[in-house]
């Protein structure tokens, strides 16, 4: 798999298809059994750690320590002054508006401000690449909209951010690159708009205003409908087939067309479609920069 440098990726996958094995080779925390992992042309053994930030799926923090001491602590091994590390803290403190829990413990904290701190010690060293596992998992639509405007904002630094998760909504939203993988191998990869056209090709929205059934749909061969809407209706093409036999058909039988279009499949759609199929081995994975 490739990674744009200043993409934000999505790495998706069911459970156990290997997203978090997967990021912790990136990181070097395990070393894979064959091929190489590269950033920049360089293994990921040669780069720097401070140029990593990460947020794992299970939390990595020290429940009994006070939250400003335990970023500051993380803040010093990354390298960071303590005074540039209090000025990082003082504005994400604010705009995350967890200034009155800078005292506490973390085991103190609510699941959600949790997550904020978790987020603060992967990004307080100001790190050229993000990996983050889950970063939304168990967050109300509030906290995750917080973290999702982080997010963005990182990006819009020039950060590359790889992140997995099951809300597809959220990728949709937010990533320009995606790769979806199966049992440690890829099925799907390339930019959202790219791989929604590949797998919408064969889908088609019709409406006919003065035949809203076009029952006439079901005797053509190669074509099935499989939603039939007050508003159009959705077929199946063969991908050897030309859609306009379908506009010739509507013809012949005296519909009005107001609608013809190929439908663009949501990330669900696909992510359900291909998940059951197994690729070629992968190329080694590179982090292009």
């Amino acid at each position: 798999m490739e990674v744009r440098e200043g993409a934000m990726f999505g790495f998706l996958g069911a459970n156990g298809a290997g997203k978090t094995t997967t990021m912790r080779m990136i990181l070097d925390i395990i070393r894979p059994d064959s091929g190489q992992i590269t950033w920049d042309g360089n293994n990921v053994r040669e780069v720097p750690r401070q140029n990593w930030g990460y947020l794992p799926e299970e939390r990595g923090l020290y429940p009994k320590m006070v939250v400003e001491d335990q970023l500051l602590f993380l803040a010093r091994l990354n390298g960071l002054s303590k005074q540039d590390a209090r000025k990082e803290l003082d504005e994400w403190f604010e705009r995350f508006q967890i200034n009155a829990n800078r005292k506490k413990k973390i085991e103190e904290l609510s699941k959600g401000n949790q997550q904020k701190i978790q987020f603060l010690a992967a990004i307080i060293h100001n790190p050229t690449i993000l990996i983050m596992d889950e970063p939304f998992s168990g967050l109300d639509p509030v906290n995750a909209s917080v973290l999702k405007d982080a997010f963005m904002e990182m990006h819009r630094r020039g950060k590359t951010i790889i992140f997995s998760t099951h809300q597809l909504e959220q990728v949709e939203e937010m990533c320009e690159d995606i790769v979806i993988i199966n049992k440690g191998q890829t099925v799907v990869q390339g930019s959202v708009r790219d791989v929604k056209r590949q797998h919408g090709r064969n889908v088609i929205r019709l409406k006919l205003d003065n035949d809203p059934a076009a029952a006439w749909l079901d005797t053509l061969e190669g074509i099935q409908v499989t939603k039939r809407r007050q508003d159009y209706i959705e077929m199946q093409i063969q991908a050897h087939l030309n859609p306009n036999i379908i506009v010739e058909a509507a013809l012949q039988h005296g519909g009005n067309i107001t609608l013809f279009e190929l439908a663009e499949p949501s990330l669900t759609d696909i992510f359900i479609e291909t998940v059951g199929s197994i690729a070629q081995p992968d190329a080694p994975a590179t982090l292009l920069a």
